[in-house]
């Protein structure tokens, strides 16, 4: 058998069709966008890796095949295919996350972190937040699920942290990226003090995942009254300095060459 005819019978044995056209071999991944395999070596064997746009004829002067790997046996390409599908399936997930295209999650608004593109977040009960990371993770799609309850003290906190470092006569001379960056410290700081995590679990099974999201709407108003309070007593004040710590060790190093120059 040829490498692409190992290559269909293993993609075949796993429920994924594929075409071959000459040297070149087809697998669709959505409607819009296929890999296509086009071999460099029957011998060794060797086939570049490429994606693009689906149902596009050769002469489109705007199609662009785009190389993004190579692969030397079935097993790459059989890894290569599901990381693609696997991908799609997490962006379709966070699409359907974002959009409310499930009834069941009707009542939900979920909006994406600046920080993180995988992780989705939407606000319920009082102060509290529903957290849904989607990744790939051992190479299947998975959603890493979260109830955050945050403490209604948390934006007190963060303004009385602020306003005690800003009278601080060390912060006069920071940049506006250093200020910006202290001002991120002392947020994350504060909220990982006040704030309750409660895990909801990891979900393969998408559909088993909004039934779970339709339940924590529901009970997120039970679950914030039921976790722990925050106690002041208990609140240290935020660690705001450890972000220029380096600079720090960095400027002491050069004063103590100095010195013993």
């Amino acid at each position: 058998m040829s490498f692409f005819e190992d290559i269909a019978a293993a993609l075949d044995a796993e429920g994924i069709e594929s075409r071959v056209n000459d040297d070149t071999m087809f697998v669709p991944i959505t409607s819009e966008l296929e890999i296509q395999f086009v071999e460099i070596d029957p011998i060794l064997p060797a086939a570049n890796v490429y994606v693009a746009a689906a149902d596009v004829t050769e002469d489109d002067e705007d199609f662009e095949a785009v190389l993004v790997s190579v692969v030397f046996s079935v097993e790459d390409a059989l890894t290569t295919v599901g990381r693609h599908v696997a991908t799609d399936q997490v962006v379709t997930l966070l699409s359907d996350l974002l959009l409310g295209t499930d009834e069941r999650i009707a009542d939900l608004e979920f909006y994406q972190s600046a920080d993180d593109p995988n992780l989705v977040i939407a606000d319920v009960a009082e102060s509290s937040e529903l957290r849904v990371l989607v990744d790939v993770h051992e190479d299947v799609p998975t959603a890493f699920v979260a109830f955050v309850s945050v403490d209604a003290s948390y934006e007190d906190l963060v303004d009385e942290a602020i306003a005690e470092v800003w009278d601080a006569e060390d912060t006069e001379e920071l940049s506006d990226e250093d200020r910006a960056r202290l001002f991120d410290s002392i947020q994350e700081d504060v909220a990982s003090q006040v704030s309750e995590i409660l895990d909801l679990g990891s979900f393969t099974d998408f559909d088993r995942l909004f039934d779970v999201l339709s339940l924590a709407a529901d009970q997120a108003e039970d679950w914030e009254s039921q976790l722990t309070p925050f106690d002041d007593d208990e609140f240290d004040g935020p660690e705001v300095y450890d972000i220029f710590a380096e600079e720090l060790d960095e400027e002491l190093d050069d004063d103590l060459e100095d010195y013993e120059d």
